[in-house]
């Protein structure tokens, strides 16, 4: 399937040359020409006839790439075999087509690769392109070939100079055709002071490495198997094998070492004449070589390690396996840039939601205020309205000193009527302190009906107070029976356990006392036995005393010193054998006092024990 994509890739540059007025179709003869060369190329029977049939419908007009499809697959691509035909021939055939319509170098002669080496930055360019059509390289493929270039001169890229020309034209960003890569190469901008041979040797050495799968090649001294003698040889190293030829220019091959998952590579020490040694040993021979020093023996045993990974993973190129890789990587990034921007539009709308709730509150803050102003406009009201009254009254009072003037002037005319005037007069002064009273009144009754409101309030919220700090009282009282309860089981729990550990310690007091007595009767025993062994001891001695020396008629006795007379070293002996055994039975007699007293000592002990759970018990009655 790889090598399908990628012939699809040069026969679609082949099939757009050919499209002159870039409306998607060819004519049919140019297809017939196109076949015809692939046929060659790809060393496939020509079958001329089936083109005719094919195309049979369409001899009024030429032929999309769609409908050309069918046919490419169908009597071409289904036919061709891996290694029966030389890819570079066939790249270079459709190369040659697109080549003479869109490949325009400089006709001064100043363009940086050769017509060659453009070939072969194609070559390379349809190897990293995307698998979509039209074919473009993205900008990280795009560095990437251009740094592997690069690095074959010995020179670093100007990556600012690239992310300049990439950020001119928006276009790029999303990819690159080939014209704009050559035309970018042709323009000396990023390789701008280094000469054009140098280029054509890192172009050649780019397309050896990525194309031909080269993983590494140069000379080295390989020894025979027949002769043993060492020659030196050019060895290209690719991941199905190791080649030798005679020379770099690869014309006379030698002989080539097969590589699978079951090789290996290893140092070898320096003899023969030759250092920098290694080995590559297979399952029916091992090739021993040498290279020029320390680091190429080191480069060329870690590219065979890596030619035989790839054999064990089964994979037949390394530059295909980092492709996928990077466009694998590309997408994460891609994934992780698309996550991140759904992030971030989360949290617009989270920013976007949280500037309406707070729009939301000025509306209902607004609202507030609002009701605020109607609170003092009804209060203003009011007040108002008690001022206008307040006037009536003083309108009213105004009202009555005047008739009050005016029945004083009328008493002067009518004295028969000023008792009663002055009667009315009376009436209306108490009618007025009455309404002076019942607005006074008013008056308070409003106030003591606000104040009673404000207190009413106050005693329904201590109220609502009182009742839930008396609900947790209760709750907490119930929780503190039950706790007591709980304490009172524990308390009685441990009560019968004293009990039975008193009763337990009784019995083993019991048991003690009677295996004192049992001692105490053993040890009066012993001592009557160790009496009765002394005074044995003091017997037989007297008696072998007098065996072992027995006086003779007439015998005289020696006298030492002092005027004494002389015990016999016998008798010494025998005095101190039984001195001896006397201080053992003391001892023994005191082993066995000191064993009593410790037993005193215990059952003193038992008993203090055996008193304690009473106290116990007698101090955790009180607190039930």
């Amino acid at each position: 399937m790889d090598l399908r994509a990628e012939l699809l890739k040069s026969i679609w540059y082949a099939f757009t040359a050919l499209d002159v007025e870039k409306s998607g179709k060819v004519s049919k003869s140019q297809l017939k020409v196109l076949s015809h060369n692939l046929y060659t190329v790809l060393h496939i029977p020509h079958d001329p006839v089936a083109l005719e049939e094919h195309f049979r419908d369409d001899d009024d007009g030429p032929v999309s790439s769609q409908g050309y499809m069918p046919y490419l697959n169908k009597y071409i691509l289904d036919k061709v075999e891996e290694g029966a035909f030389v890819k570079e021939d066939f790249d270079e055939l459709c190369w040659t087509l697109t080549a003479k319509k869109n490949y325009k170098p400089d006709r001064n002669g100043n363009s940086v690769v050769s017509h060659k080496d453009a070939f072969k930055l194609w070559c390379l360019f349809n190897f990293l392109s995307e698998d979509k059509y039209p074919l473009v390289m993205v900008p990280d493929e795009v560095e990437y070939l251009l740094k592997k270039v690069c690095t074959a001169m010995n020179v670093e890229l100007n990556c600012c100079e690239l992310d300049d020309y990439l950020s001119q034209d928006p276009q790029h960003q999303s990819g690159m055709t080939v014209w704009q890569f050559l035309d970018l190469v042709n323009s000396g901008k990023l390789l701008r002071g280094i000469e054009r041979e140098a280029v054509s040797m890192a172009v050649e050495e780019v397309y050896q490495e990525v194309i031909e799968d080269m993983l590494k090649q140069g000379y080295l001294w390989k020894k025979g198997q027949l002769r043993r003698n060492w020659s030196e040889r050019w060895f290209t190293l690719k991941p199905s094998a190791l080649s030798y030829y005679m020379s770099e220019e690869r014309k006379e091959k030698k002989g080539s070492i097969a590589l699978d998952k079951h090789c290996c590579v290893e140092v070898l020490p320096d003899r023969d004449g030759k250092r920098c040694m290694f080995c590559v040993k297979t399952s029916s021979r091992t090739y021993e070589m040498s290279a020029s020093d320390t680091k190429q023996r080191q480069e060329w045993t870690l590219a065979i390690q890596t030619a035989i990974r790839l054999q064990a993973e089964g994979k037949k190129s390394l530059h295909k396996d980092l492709k996928q890789k990077r466009r694998e990587q590309r997408e994460q990034r891609e994934r992780r840039k698309a996550a991140k921007e759904e992030e971030m539009q989360r949290l617009k709308q989270l920013q976007e939601e949280k500037e309406r709730k707070l729009q939301e509150l000025e509306l209902l803050k607004e609202a507030q205020r609002q009701a605020e102003l109607l609170l003092q406009e009804e209060e203003q009201r009011r007040r108002l309205q008690h001022e206008e009254m307040q006037k009536t009254l003083e309108i009213q009072l105004k009202e009555a000193e005047q008739a009050r003037a005016s029945m004083q002037a009328e008493m002067v005319l009518k004295e028969a009527e000023a008792e009663r005037q002055r009667k009315r007069i009376v009436e209306l002064e108490e009618m007025q302190e009455r309404l002076q009273e019942a607005l006074h009144q008013e008056v308070k009754a409003r106030q003591d009906e606000e104040s009673v409101r404000y207190a009413q309030a106050r005693l329904l919220a201590e109220e609502e107070e009182k009742l839930k700090e008396l609900m947790k009282l209760k709750e907490e009282q119930e929780e503190y029976i039950i706790q007591t309860q709980r304490e009172k089981q524990v308390l009685k729990q441990e009560m019968e356990n004293k009990s039975k550990y008193l009763e337990e310690a009784q019995k083993q007091l019991e048991e003690v006392r009677e295996n004192r007595q049992r001692v105490d009767q053993d040890v009066m025993a012993a001592q009557r036995k160790l009496r009765q062994a002394s005074t044995n001891v003091k017997h037989w001695n007297v008696q072998m005393n007098r065996l072992m020396h027995p006086i003779g008629p007439g015998e005289k006795r020696m006298t030492a010193c002092g005027g004494f007379p002389s015990i016999p070293p016998v008798l010494l002996t025998r005095r101190e054998s039984s001195l001896k055994l006397r201080q053992r039975l003391e001892d023994k007699n005191y082993d066995l006092e000191r064993e009593d007293s410790k037993k005193n000592v215990n059952n003193s002990e038992t008993r203090r024990l055996s008193l304690s759970p009473d106290m116990d018990t007698t101090a955790t009655e009180p607190s039930n």
